[in-house]
């Protein structure tokens, strides 16, 4: 049995960035269903963080046939918590949220390198944007050339396929 030699600990390298794979193939764009599947995994895995954590707070869902009962710091933690998510994930080495790498996605610039937090977090704020106009800032996904959303083009985004 030959042995391995000791080489410390020295992290593995980091990923390649560039948008553009070696070879002739082109970009693979993530379009509108795939992230749609993609959006359905974190919206699930954050609901259950949430329920946790308000759980452990005491803090409840309001309810809607008594809207004098809102709680403000209910709304306050979900935005909060659905913005770290998305940012902090989508500006990660990885460069995906949970969802998009269960589909093969990654969220790179328009040039192809790593999202920084702070794009991340433009990226999430103008998707209220797009959603916010009868969700057509979505549905563009489905009929632009390079598979973008609304939020996308404010952002200078785009979601690629990395399978």
């Amino acid at each position: 049995m030959a042995s391995v030699p000791n080489s410390g600990s020295a992290p593995p390298p980091p990923p390649v960035w560039d948008a553009t794979p070696p070879g002739t193939s082109p970009v693979g764009y993530g379009g509108f269903w795939i992230r749609v599947v993609a959006y359905i995994i974190d919206v699930i895995l954050v609901g259950i963080v949430l329920g946790v954590v308000m759980g452990l707070f005491g803090l409840r869902q309001v309810n809607p046939d008594d809207l004098s009962d809102i709680d403000p710091t209910v709304n306050l933690l979900t935005l909060l918590v659905f913005w770290l998510y998305f940012a902090l994930l989508e500006s990660s080495e990885r460069g995906a949220t949970v969802g998009k790498m269960a589909m093969g996605l990654r969220v790179v610039t328009g040039d192809g390198t790593r999202l920084t937090f702070l794009n991340a977090t433009g990226r999430f704020f103008a998707r209220i944007l797009s959603g916010a106009i009868f969700c057509i800032g979505y549905i563009m996904v489905a009929f632009t050339e390079r598979k973008r959303g609304l939020h996308d083009i404010i952002a200078n985004t785009v979601v690629i396929k990395t399978r």
